[in-house]
């Protein structure tokens, strides 16, 4: 029949289906009339195909333990090669029910009580959380961000950060949340040396790989060399690509089989073994069958992109955009507006009405900024943006 689901303008309500987005304000200490663009999912059905391979797998009736077969390897591993240029074999997948819970079992089973662990702020909050929540030290290489508007590494911190604090693994986020960043051969290659030549781990979460603009183009890191296959694990998801969050499933891969091992004990050791049944039939059927859904998504998402940097030049000129390399989440910068973190949220939340993620969050880098998500209907970015331009 063709993909059916191609109408991203259609603004579908999802109040009262426990969505987290849009039903949890008030407990979440925000208005309850508030507009949310803050956490990762989009605001358009999944492709029609994966619905289809759902409402049959429901049809089935039972629910029973389930493993992934052949088939579903199969349809990951295609999407890898054809995307990605990147052959993955059966042996190296681990699958989880999120990319984050990935990388709280990667602290566990790699480093210590005590022991650092190295992240690039302003970075994707839950990389924080999952290492002190875990008792392991925080240590960030802050980004820099450049005149040319982009965000940059700086190697020399880097390379010191990893020394003087004996950094056993490193939380790579590849394209990075939120800054937008779809990191070059030669930036990957260098920061994989680097760990290589100090003994440091990678876990690369790159569960924002589809979503890459104009001539960026996403490089797998463990795929550069083959002595970064050894010491990596490449996290990824169709919950982002699909918007399937909360269908929960995960494939991480591990060519190297005394990680892949060390790994897999620390899963087991929190009590959890297969995938749900659903997420499983998703997942395939999304890899499988998807891409002209994806197609239609990315050139929707684009549009969205050039539409918010035209906007704020043309009527808030105060607020800097921080053009997106790769991922739906895009980052601004506020300072010009002269406000405190507190007289921001007051702004942003209270008088636009408005619930973003505050930049502050992901670390005191983002002090004075905010993200924004833009995978949902024009119009409802549209109401956003006129919501903040009559705050100011």
């Amino acid at each position: 029949m063709g993909e059916r689901n191609l109408d991203f303008d259609r603004v579908i309500d999802r109040r009262g289906t426990d969505c987290l987005k849009y039903d949890f304000a008030v407990r979440r200490g925000k208005p309850e009339d508030v507009l949310p663009l803050w956490v990762a999912d989009m605001d358009f059905p999944t492709s029609s195909y994966v619905l289809d391979a759902l409402q049959e797998r429901v049809a089935h009736g039972i629910f029973g333990y389930t493993e992934s077969g052949d088939r579903y390897f199969e349809a990951v591993a295609g999407w890898m090669e054809r995307k990605h240029n990147w052959q993955v074999k059966q042996s190296w997948l681990v699958k989880t029910p999120g990319v984050v819970f990935g990388l709280a079992m990667a602290v566990k089973a790699f480093t210590d009580v005590g022991d650092s662990v190295l992240i690039q702020q302003p970075v994707y909050y839950p990389f924080t959380e999952v290492i002190a929540d875990n008792d392991r030290r925080v240590v960030s290489s802050d980004l820099v961000l450049g005149s040319d508007g982009r965000y940059h590494i700086d190697f020399a911190d880097f390379e010191q950060k990893i020394v003087e604090n004996q950094v056993k693994l490193f939380l790579l986020c590849s394209p990075h949340n939120p800054v937008g960043r779809v990191w070059r051969r030669e930036e990957l290659l260098h920061m994989g040396e680097l760990c290589r030549k100090y003994g440091v781990l990678v876990v690369s979460d790159e569960i924002h790989q589809d979503f890459v603009f104009g001539e960026n183009r996403h490089l797998v890191f463990a795929n550069l060399k083959p002595e970064f296959e050894t010491i990596s694990i490449t996290c990824t998801s169709p919950a982002k690509t699909f918007n399937l969050a909360g269908l929960q499933v995960s494939n991480l891969f591990i060519p190297n089989p005394a990680l892949r091992r060390k790994l897999c004990r620390q899963i087991a050791a929190a009590g959890y073994s297969q995938l749900n049944a659903l997420g499983l039939a998703a997942g395939e059927a999304a890899y499988r069958y998807g891409e002209d859904w994806y197609n239609g998504v990315m050139a929707y998402l684009e549009q969205n992109i050039a539409y918010l940097q035209s906007y704020l030049t043309r009527n808030l000129p105060e607020i800097r955009m921080i053009e997106p390399e790769g991922t739906y989440l895009v980052w601004l910068d506020f300072r010009g507006l002269g406000l405190t973190g507190p007289e921001l949220e007051q702004l942003v939340v209270h008088k636009a009405k408005l619930w973003l993620d505050s930049g502050a969050i992901f670390g005191p880098a983002g002090e004075g900024f905010q993200r924004i998500n833009v995978a949902c209907p024009r119009a409802t970015l549209e109401q956003a943006l006129e919501q903040l331009k009559r705050a100011i």
